[in-house]
Order: C-alpha cells, then structure tokens, then sequence
C-alpha cells in the first residue's frame, strides 16, 4: 500500500513534467506572431502555483527549478533568474501551508495574484537595474492579468480532471508525515 502511495506521487511529478513539456511545445509554436497581438496566459505558472497551494508534496524544489531552468534556456531568458523568483514564491506558499489549507478560493486567488505580480515586478526590476532590454510593461502586465484569470480555470481542470485538492486536516503522507 505504501509502495503504492509513493507511486502516486512520481505519477502526479510525471505529469506535471509531461504538462510541462507540453505547454513549452505549445510557446514555440509560431501562433500569434502579428504584431499587435494580445500575449497570453503563463499557463505553466498558475500550474505550478495551483498545484503547490493543494499539494506542495508533488512539486519538490528540484523538480520545479530543474523544469523553470529548461524553460528559461529555451525561451532564452536570462537562465535561472525567473526561476530562482517562482522557486521563492513556491516556497513562501509551501512555508504557508497551514494557511492555505484554510483559505476560499477568492482568497487563494488574491494571494497567488500578489505572488505573480510581485514576481513580474522583481524580475523587471533585476532587468532595469541590469540595463537589459525587456518588452513593455503593458505588454507584461496583460500577460500577467491574463494569466490571474486563468488561474482558477486551471485550479477547476486539475480538480476535474487530476482530482488534485487540498489535503485534509489531519492527512498524512507515505511517511506518516502530517499533510
């Protein structure tokens, strides 16, 4: 029965990577390449984000920096800055638990809502003081509302379809580890 538990969870890191990978594929395709064109979703982050508020177990640290380095390298953004941001952010929501255990949707949505800007809002910060080139900020701020909408879109579907929820209150893990 353990062995069994256990497997769940490299399933549910399994598929987070597959989701991953595929989301990835699905940035590199040449959809919306005209200019004017609205930006969408980072639909990987509110994956990553809702995943970490219901299960923080299935996204340990190593897996998630090792997918968001992939991601920048590919993307051809500064390597590990994004990642290093979205790690700190997983790991403010994983040290807060307890707490988001507790909390409604809406709540849950205001919160995750602050990390995303705040991330965007560091990492232009680090490109400013950097004097990189970054794209407008208009231009980043719709894809981050963009991606606050999506975010309890992608909550329902990893609910519906992964039946990925909160863990109960006294639920323990493979370890005996309270949840």
């Amino acid at each position: 029965m353990v062995e069994a538990l256990r497997s769940g969870v490299w399933l549910y890191r399994g598929l987070f990577v597959g989701f991953a990978l595929v989301l990835l594929y699905l940035r590199l395709l040449p959809l919306g390449t005209q200019a004017g064109d609205l930006p969408g979703p980072d639909l990987l982050l509110c994956l990553i984000f809702a995943w970490a508020t219901r299960r923080p177990d299935y996204l340990p640290a190593w897996l998630l920096a090792g997918v968001l380095l992939l991601e920048d390298m590919v993307l051809m953004r500064p390597p590990g800055l994004w990642t290093a941001l979205v790690v700190m952010a997983v790991e403010f929501v994983r040290a807060r638990v307890a707490l988001t255990r507790e909390l409604t949707l809406i709540a849950e949505w205001a919160m995750v809502a602050g990390l995303m800007v705040t991330c965007l809002m560091v990492y232009r910060l680090i490109f400013t003081v950097s004097f990189l080139p970054q794209p407008g900020l208009g231009f980043a701020l719709l894809q981050v509302f963009w991606s606050i909408l999506c975010y309890p879109v992608v909550v329902g579907v990893s609910r519906l379809a992964l039946d990925l929820r909160k863990p109960a209150t006294g639920e323990v893990d493979s370890y005996g580890r309270r949840l």
